[in-house]
């Protein structure tokens, strides 16, 4: 069979992903078992995959769903305590003391605290923090989610402490010995300081791409779901909005040229909080108090805006509760997350010696393996109990928090429950009596016979779409690394410039993912209606996946093609058209007189 007729039938599964979950807007739980049945038949008739490897794959899928739904229980769970106990009302009073511009409020929270969150995490971790600190501020839960979508981009290269690189390109890279030998012979004899060396490329092409991540953030929810419906009252807010980007990226990039790739997207977040919060409170480029930006009535909120999980203005303490005690859980997660993920600690190493795993199920190459202590959803339960005791929450509001928890989660895993294993069935089509490559790889082979040479453009979207289908970023390094580097080689170019390129384009496909969606949208009671997050971050994909891929371009054909080429002609339309329109709808009314 031929190399396009088997990249089409690669794309099946996502194709109809597309089609009846995002076009048609079907909800996951009708959608995903379709996708599922393609990639199953797919798999057993095209690629002749043994009964059994798609067995197996589907139950390692059900493991994978099942750590899903933890983390969602105990995201969801500690939202609800908090809610219960009071300190939901009090952190948004907090917010709104510093300013009650949503604009604002959606840069702190969902950008900085996120990328926070993410760097010490991963893992779509601050979907489940960020997500539902924006509903209990009183953000419609759609806008929370596509917040928290928009954000998975520019941080999760080096979420989790670095784990996409350190794990993802690692072990793509590692096992072709001849990538080792290349490393040696351009001055990275250690295979550690050849990762960083990508690690720096990769924290360079998001420095620039995430320039403009607060700016789309802001623009998109006045767009959709802002009174007036208007981009305008969004990038009225760009001088902010690109500090908050600098704030953080700078100190991103620093991270990753002087410490390495566990501490970008970390202190990134956590320096940037640290400025923007402090110059938000004195006032800096902050929108004047008769330009405030607020939702409209939530009378007039359309129906599908708003989930299941309300914010509730609960409280047991009748003098109220203080600022300190009311973030504390917060502060436990962030500090519980932090000293399990960083490897020169010992306690990660410690939660992960209890593992339940399943070794080569039913005689496949399929392993399947949990660490129930070390998984986020521990986590938010232990922050959780400590909120019950250190906020004094009555048993019976606790134990309704419990129940709540329970029933949205369950509500979740009627989707989950096919997207992970559709994923699984997916990535483990390879070694079929057919002697077809797996559907990535089979689907990234397609993309490189059509391109050629302008393949730097569309290395990212390939990096994307791996990342969509398997959730993860770190999923999407380990498949398409090597191939990456080949097609480096194979094009003439410096192939470490495509495999950056490949973690870049794997960080942005978390904005499109399904399970992410699903997981972010269970958080908040908002299941259904996974299609219309999608469609919302779409085109923040296309551009975080276009811009880098065409600075890649630029870069590696410099030398060949001279600074006029088709990659700078991409860029410069791209921020020519930022400036326009940054320069034509970025000024307030007392500024156009």
């Amino acid at each position: 069979m031929g190399t396009m007729t088997l990249a089409v039938l690669s794309l099946l599964p996502i194709a109809t992903v597309a089609v009846f979950l995002v076009v048609l807007r079907w909800p996951a739980s009708r959608a995903m078992p379709l996708s599922f049945v393609v990639a199953a038949v797919l798999a057993l008739t095209v690629w002749q995959v043994p009964v059994v490897q798609v067995v197996a794959a589907t139950i390692n899928g059900l493991i994978v769903a099942s750590t899903l739904l933890f983390i969602i229980f105990g995201a969801i769970l500690l939202l609800n305590t908090l809610q219960e106990s009071g300190a939901i009302k009090t952190i948004r009073q907090g917010f709104t003391s510093i300013t009650p511009d949503r604009r604002v409020q959606v840069i702190i929270v969902a950008w900085l605290f996120g990328s926070f969150i993410e760097g010490s995490a991963g893992f779509g971790t601050p979907a489940a923090v960020a997500v539902p600190l924006l509903v209990g501020l009183g953000f419609p839960g759609m806008a929370a989610v596509m917040a928290g979508m928009i954000i998975q981009s520019t941080p999760v290269s080096f979420g989790a402490a670095g784990t996409p690189i350190l794990v993802g390109v690692n072990t793509g890279l590692s096992a072709d010995p001849a990538i080792a030998v290349y490393a040696a012979g351009i001055g990275y004899a250690d295979w550690n300081d050849y990762l960083a060396f990508i690690g720096l490329r990769v924290a360079t092409l998001h420095a620039i791409a995430g320039t403009f991540v607060p700016l789309i953030l802001v623009s998109f929810m006045t767009r959709f779901f802002g009174k007036n419906r208007s981009f305008v009252e969004g990038l009225e807010l760009w001088k902010f909005a690109l500090f908050g980007a600098f704030a953080m990226t700078v100190p991103y990039y620093l991270a990753a040229r002087f410490l390495g790739p566990e501490f970008p997207a970390f202190l990134g977040g956590l320096t940037g909080l640290a400025i923007v919060v402090v110059a938000a409170r004195a006032g800096f480029l902050m929108p004047p108090s008769d330009k405030i930006w607020d939702f409209d009535t939530k009378d007039n909120w359309l129906p599908d805006w708003t989930g299941s999980v309300h914010p509730k203005d609960v409280t047991h303490h009748s003098g109220g509760m203080g600022m300190v005690m009311a973030w504390s859980p917060y502060a436990l997660v962030a500090v519980l997350l932090l000293i399990t993920r960083l490897r020169f600690l010992p306690f990660g190493r410690w939660l992960q010696t209890w593992t339940l795993s399943w070794s080569n199920i039913f005689d496949t190459d399929i392993s399947a393996s949990v660490q129930p202590l070390f998984l986020p959803g521990t986590i938010f339960i232990v922050a959780s109990l400590a909120a019950w005791a250190m906020h004094q929450i009555p048993g019976r509001a606790y134990k309704e928090s419990w129940s709540t928890s329970l029933r949205v989660t369950m509500a979740a895993s009627m989707a989950l429950v096919f997207t992970v294993p559709m994923v699984q069935v997916f990535l483990n089509t390879g070694g079929g009596a057919a002697g077809y490559e797996r559907m990535p790889i089979a689907l990234a082979d397609g993309v490189a016979a059509l391109t050629g040479s302008a393949w730097p453009i569309f290395a990212t979207f390939i990096g994307g779409i791996g990342a969509a289908v398997a959730g993860s970023n770190t999923v999407s390094n380990m498949m398409f690394s090597e191939f990456q580097f080949g097609m480096g080689e194979r094009i003439g170019v410096d192939p470490s410039w495509i495999v950056a390129l490949q973690a870049v384009g794997g960080a942005a496909g978390n904005m499109i993912c399904v399970h992410n969606v699903v997981a972010a949208s269970a958080v908040v009671g908002l299941l259904g209606r996974e299609g219309a997050v999608i469609r919302l971050t779409l085109a923040p994909f296309v551009y975080y996946a276009l811009l880098p891929g065409a600075i890649g371009y630029a870069i590696v054909f410099y030398a060949d093609k001279g600074i006029l080429n088709a990659g700078t002609i991409i860029v410069a339309l791209i921020l020519g058209l930022a400036v326009y329109v940054i320069a034509r709808y970025g000024r307030t009314p007392s500024e156009t007189g």
